[in-house]
């Protein structure tokens, strides 16, 4: 083989290195799961319906914080929200939990809202006492990852939508062999989708794993 074969790209491979990233982070497109009371609180608080203005998340990576902070930080931009969004607590130093703390008391006073996020709950991060009292002043939620039949379902209602007739023998090699986390199932599910359009062959675990063969040739 020679160097312009080895970096040949054929039109199959460069489909999916093309497949455009997921929809931006909304509130509307969390998979819910076991958190439904959080989301409410957060849709009320974003539209002063409740007076707890001060809600903290916390949970395992890919339990969706970081997916509802950002949603919620879309909401504040373009409604022009007071919103203070701190995601991470447990990362930040001496300096940033003072600074978390004086915004704190600030938004408290002005009206504002507070929405942050940690791996565990306040009281349990060896936060600054203080910061960590506050925080777990308003609503605490415990986010669950989704269980594998929610994934599942959820993957089954992404395909439903783009018109894919998704076997469900797919969705349990996706569960099986692919990293879990939603996002990148649901890339993959794209993806997939896309080459089955071009090749005009339905969607097969044989046609799975000969993408994610391609992918991993890249």
């Amino acid at each position: 083989m020679n160097s312009t074969d080895h970096h040949y790209q054929s039109p199959t491979k460069q489909l999916l290195l093309d497949i455009q990233p997921l929809a931006p982070p909304t509130l509307d497109n969390f998979i819910v799961g076991q958190n439904a009371e959080a989301l409410h609180s957060l849709k009320q608080a974003l539209t002063y319906a409740e007076e707890a203005r001060f809600i903290y998340l916390w949970g395992a990576q890919g339990s969706g914080k970081s997916h509802l902070l950002q949603a919620c930080q879309r909401i504040a931009a373009q409604s022009e929200l007071p919103l203070f969004i701190a995601d991470d607590t447990h990362l930040l130093n001496e300096e940033a939990q003072i600074a978390l703390f004086d915004q704190f008391n600030q938004l408290r006073a002005s009206g504002g809202i507070l929405i942050s996020s940690g791996i565990a709950a306040p009281t349990q991060m060896n936060l600054r006492d203080d910061l960590a009292t506050r925080l777990a002043w308003g609503l605490v939620y415990q986010l669950h990852p989704l269980t594998d039949e929610e994934k599942a379902q959820a993957l089954k209602t992404h395909a439903k939508e783009r018109g894919i007739k998704l076997p469900d023998e797919v969705v349990d090699y996706c569960l099986r062999y692919l990293r879990r986390d939603l996002p990148t199932l649901m890339a993959v599910l794209d993806a997939l989708d896309v080459w089955s359009l071009t090749e005009k062959k339905p969607v097969t675990v044989p046609m799975l794993k000969k993408l994610l063969q391609l992918n991993l040739e890249t």
